[in-house]
């Protein structure tokens, strides 16, 4: 059996990067920790593209948009959708998950989903870089290592015969 595991390489990737401005003091530290990761796996700051949006519910459309281009290897969408005392929060995120999902699947690129989902500003916070590490950090991480594992299929199906 051929094992397919690709390591995190980053090398001759587009990437762009999606973020919702609500929550700002949130997501720009997850901001911060993507281009963190981005830049240690030697991404050129000119193959990297910001694209801000008022919040994570209009994140998708942006998502559908830059995969459409055909220009990006991956989209990475970061976002901070707090609970509050509305039916609202479980709207925003459920629609924001679902409609980068579909982009992902309809383009066939990673759209990784860096996109806080939590019950307090204190969780976001925590997850945001102050304890359990950066999720915009690990979004793309997965971003990149998706990207490698999807050119390693490719290259793997194409030396398949016919």
């Amino acid at each position: 059996m051929k094992d397919i595991t690709p390591g995190v390489l980053g090398k001759n990737m587009n990437i762009a990067v999606i973020a919702g401005r609500f929550n700002r003091f949130i997501v720009d530290e997850l901001v911060a920790g993507a281009r963190d990761a981005l830049a240690r796996q030697d991404i050129a700051e000119s193959s990297q593209v910001l694209v801000w949006a008022p919040g994570a519910f209009e994140l998708p459309v942006l998502a559908k948009q830059l995969a459409s281009s055909g220009k990006y290897d991956a989209i990475i969408a970061l976002g901070a959708v707090v609970r509050g005392g509305t039916p609202h929060f479980d709207f925003v995120a459920g629609e924001c998950a679902s409609g980068l999902t579909r982009v992902a699947l309809d383009h066939g690129i990673p759209v990784t989903f860096g996109v806080l989902t939590t019950d307090t500003v204190e969780q976001a916070l925590e997850r945001a870089g102050t304890g359990a590490g950066n999720k915009g950090f690990d979004a793309a991480m997965t971003a990149i290592e998706m990207v490698e594992t999807l050119r390693s299929v490719k290259a793997h199906l194409e030396g398949l015969p016919a």
